[in-house]
């Protein structure tokens, strides 16, 4: 009898409030990167973002699906008050791929910390596991701010490093941080320096680690 060895396609979701044409820093560039090599790989994926107007589900040049969000809420007395609301869109979005896709989304990877609400309650609601990808510190943006504001952001950062399965950072510096400002055990903190050699290869990895299946080569 011959054995047969099946590989496991994983699909993943991931969150991201910004994404081009919306270009706000360096994070909507290395998040399309990110899904230019899923795609490339053979590994199913969607980018759930934000746009003023762009919204629904698209399928992009090099086979790259996103589907875009608006807020329901056009008026905002700060950045806060937009991301809670804009977290409901975020929530549903992912959960009707998850439910086109018959429940077979292995994981989401959430970059930065605006979309850590959708993901935590994904999480709870449907168990799927997420990565936090961490692109900067609420302290570090707002170097020893203690208001009510900026402690709100850090209690959105703590809980995602709390209810995430693993943690990405793009430097050891960035690490150390963490562990410093959050007190994450540093197994839990996968370090993967962009451009860097087998950059994407140890992203497949943390993922495989996270959903399980196999990593693809790149």
């Amino acid at each position: 009898m011959c054995a047969f060895h099946v590989v496991k396609t994983m699909y993943i979701i991931i969150f991201s409030w910004e994404y081009p044409p919306r270009v706000v820093g360096q994070l909507a560039n290395y998040v399309r990167e990110v899904a230019v090599h899923l795609t490339k790989n053979n590994i199913k994926t969607t980018v759930v973002t934000y746009h003023d107007f762009l919204t629904g589900e698209y399928e992009e040049t090099e086979g790259i699906k996103v589907y875009r969000v608006t807020n329901p809420v056009h008026t905002h007395i700060g950045v806060l008050t937009w991301v809670l609301t804009l977290n409901q869109e975020v929530e549903r979005a992912a959960a009707n791929i998850y439910y086109n896709l018959h429940k077979q989304v292995d994981l989401i990877d959430v970059h930065d910390w605006h979309f850590i609400p959708a993901a935590v309650t994904l999480k709870k609601a449907l168990n799927l596991p997420f990565i936090f990808s961490v692109e900067s510190l609420e302290e570090h943006r707002s170097h020893g701010a203690d208001l009510p504001f900026n402690m709100a952001i850090k209690s959105l950062e703590w809980l995602g490093m709390y209810e995430a399965a693993k943690l990405i950072v793009k430097s050891e510096w960035m690490r150390d941080e963490v562990f410093r400002l959050y007190k994450v055990p540093l197994e839990k903190i996968k370090v993967i320096p962009p451009k860097s050699p087998n950059w994407f290869r140890n992203i497949l990895e943390t993922y495989k680690s996270v959903a399980g299946g196999e990593a693809p080569n790149d």
